[in-house]
């Protein structure tokens, strides 16, 4: 910019008072092609806001204006001071409003400045520069004409397999004026980023000034894309997929998208964030474009707000042709969870929401809750729907608190027997489940284990372990979980099942007395090991005998037979860093997950290279797309940032499942 102002120092007062006017016009331009994701240049025109133009730009140009004063008259100099001035401040203070009026923008280009020392070298060789050099024609282009890349290209414009039910163009929501805003306009689904490449201008003088642009910041879309895996043929079983077999192909989204009173209520958790992406005005249509975009078939959504709901999410989600259930959390709080799924593709067959509330039980003093559907795919026109099996989904936010795995734990219990009862078919096995949530367990954690392996021994486990946020193991005192984990009045056992009726007592029963049954407590049936006792020293490693000890069965162990496995790998080979779906305080950790059915593979090592302990059944994976590590976000300033809304990533993952024929 003062390079530009020097070139037309010594020209008359009338064409020096055009020319500020253009090159200050310009510089707006450039300013504004210059927005970059650094928050320095926040700052510094935030500084500038409501002041007067710095002292040094004060005096350089009262300088340049006494220079040329000799060539004009001095009333027409003295004029010129004073409407350069006034131009010049205006100008300034008009382009950092502009400037800082949408945050958004900040990634609308990269950065196009001038190196800091060609600055002063250009300076210097203007202020010694003789009369010949004065004489030079007005230049045809300013270096706002630096070659500029357009990003335009979404990095949700990864590659996606896409079935006959599915388009690549989706609908544009329409939102008003927020549709102008770069990072909305940035879920867009352009394919390729359009570049406007144009050589720089050379300067017509002797001392020719070029331009050099410093080191810019990548984009956020470049930053945060997210590949799409292809996993319809996995290389440890091969013979999963065939391509014989016809599938009813459709997209799971789980997405915890960061309730707006949650994060007014605790907003020590965002100050690495700028106040205008938390709004929820900013991030709705960010949320919303990026649903639309990655168009799944079940969607998921965890901490949605119950006014947002129903003003605005659920006739969003109508009109992309969703069919919506809601279940806010009990007590006072204002959120919960949604479970919406196409209409044109699935039926339902059944709802059942839950509440883990529970009065007078401490293991169930929380308002979490749940949603089990079963939904009935649409096969076209020809097939029978028995043709295909019905499908369980289910949906779920279990308590945060690290120090109280009890909780979360008996809240599991009660999602695995609500599942339990709704997937079980009349043969005793079960529908094809779909389990997504925002589970606050970390991989590998107890509970994390108990869902995949379908067993967890707990009895006197610290509860902070169970889920492995946090360790506490440093603490004199931690609660410790004691066997039974919640009392049979709960109407579930220790199968994560609910208690079957008992039958009606029938008349005429016999009836034992208690020294009759007495005689058989020391038989030989009485005394075998059972199987799956747990060896205690002291408690179950001898046998009873007339004096000895009594062995009874434990019940610290909980188990589930659903056979569920974990959509994701939670490590990223390629970087050789484990994967985040959130980043609470700039640490990066996975909480949210997508958990499938499938079967066990027979002798399988669990020690091997394979990726999951199943193989699929009559539901196979057939895509993800891919999740991040935690130095990738610190690169976008973590989350949420402009372009991502919510604190979690949202998980995607494709299905298919099998038609039988009839």
């Amino acid at each position: 910019m003062i390079g530009t102002v020097l070139c037309y120092v010594l020209l008359p007062a009338a064409r020096l008072l055009r020319a500020l006017r253009d090159a200050f016009f310009t510089c707006r331009k450039n300013v504004l092609l210059a927005k970059s994701t650094s928050t320095q240049i926040e700052g510094v025109f935030a500084a500038t806001r409501g002041r007067s133009i710095p002292e040094e730009q004060e005096a350089l140009l009262q300088q340049w204006l006494e220079e040329g004063a000799g060539n004009s008259p001095a009333s027409e100099s003295a004029l010129a001071v004073e409407k350069v001035s006034v131009t010049f401040t205006s100008d300034w203070l008009e382009g950092s409003e502009l400037l800082m009026t949408s945050l958004s923008d900040l990634n609308s280009a990269p950065e196009v400045t001038r190196c800091a020392g060609q600055e002063l070298t250009e300076l210097h060789a203007l202020a010694s520069s003789g009369p010949q050099e004065h004489a030079v024609a007005e230049p045809t282009k300013l270096p706002a004409e630096e070659s500029v890349t357009v990003a335009g290209s979404a990095p949700w414009a990864a590659e996606v397999p896409q079935t006959d039910h599915q388009t690549a163009g989706c609908a544009t929501i329409d939102v008003g004026v927020q549709n102008e805003d770069p990072a909305v306009l940035a879920w867009s689904l352009a394919r390729d980023a359009e570049t406007v490449s144009t050589e720089p201008s050379a300067w017509p003088t002797p001392a020719m000034v070029q331009f050099c642009p410093l080191p810019t910041e990548v984009p956020y879309h470049e930053i945060l894309w997210r590949d799409w895996e292809d996993l319809s043929v996995q290389p440890c079983v091969p013979e999963q997929v065939s391509k014989n077999t016809p599938l009813f192909e459709f997209r799971v989204m789980s997405y915890n998208i960061l309730a707006q009173d949650l994060v007014e209520q605790g907003l020590d958790l965002y100050l690495h964030c700028h106040p205008d992406i938390l709004n929820w005005n900013y991030r709705l249509p960010n949320l919303l474009q990026e649903i639309q975009h990655w168009d799944p078939d079940v969607l998921c959504l965890q901490e949605v707000q119950e006014n947002h709901y129903w003003e605005q999410l659920e006739p969003s989600f109508k009109e992309m042709g969703f069919a919506c259930f809601y279940k806010r959390r009990t007590g006072t709080k204002t959120d919960g969870c949604a479970v919406c799924y196409k209409h044109s593709r699935f039926q339902l067959i059944s709802l059942s929401p839950i509440e883990y509330f529970r009065p007078g039980l401490d293991v169930l003093n929380r308002d979490n809750v749940a949603l089990v559907l079963l939904l009935q795919p649409l096969l076209p026109e020809g097939l029978d729907l028995e043709a295909i099996s019905p499908l369980c989904v289910a949906n779920t936010h279990v308590l945060f608190n690290p120090r109280r795995g009890d909780i979360k734990l008996a809240q599991m219990a009660l999602l695995l027997a609500e599942i339990d009862k709704i997937a079980k078919t009349t043969e005793g096995s079960y529908y094809p489940i779909i389990l997504c949530g925002d589970l606050n367990s970390v991989p590998d954690s107890p509970l994390y284990k108990f869902i995949r392996n379908g067993e967890l021994s707990y009895h006197g486990m610290p509860a902070w372990k169970v889920s492995g946020q946090e360790d506490f193991s440093q603490q004199f005192y931690s609660r410790k979980l004691q066997a039974p984990l919640w009392p049979s009045s709960l109407g579930v056992t220790d199968n994560c099942q609910y208690v079957t009726p008992c039958q009606p007592k029938k008349l005429g029963r016999r009836k034992y007395s208690r020294d009759f049954l007495l005689q058989f407590r020391f038989c030989n049936v009485a005394c075998e090991r059972p199987p799956q006792l747990i060896l205690l020293e002291g408690v179950t490693d001898a046998k009873p005998g007339i004096n000895g000890r009594f062995f009874s069965l434990s019940s610290g162990v909980i188990r589930h037979g659903l056979n569920l496995t974990s959509v994701y790998s939670h490590f990223l080979p390629q970087r050789g860093r484990p994967e985040v779906t959130t980043m609470p305080m700039g640490l990066g950790a996975t909480v949210d997950y997508i958990f499938y059915s499938a079967e066990p593979v027979a002798n399988g090592n669990r020690g091997g290279e394979c990726r999951r302990l199943y193989q699929d059944g009559a539901l196979k994976l057939l895509g993800r797309l891919a999740l991040l590590s935690e130095d990738v976000l610190l690169l976008a300033n973590g989350l949420p940032n402009p372009f991502c809304s919510s604190d979690h990533l949202c998980l995607l993952a494709s299905f298919g499942l099998e038609i039988s024929s009839l």
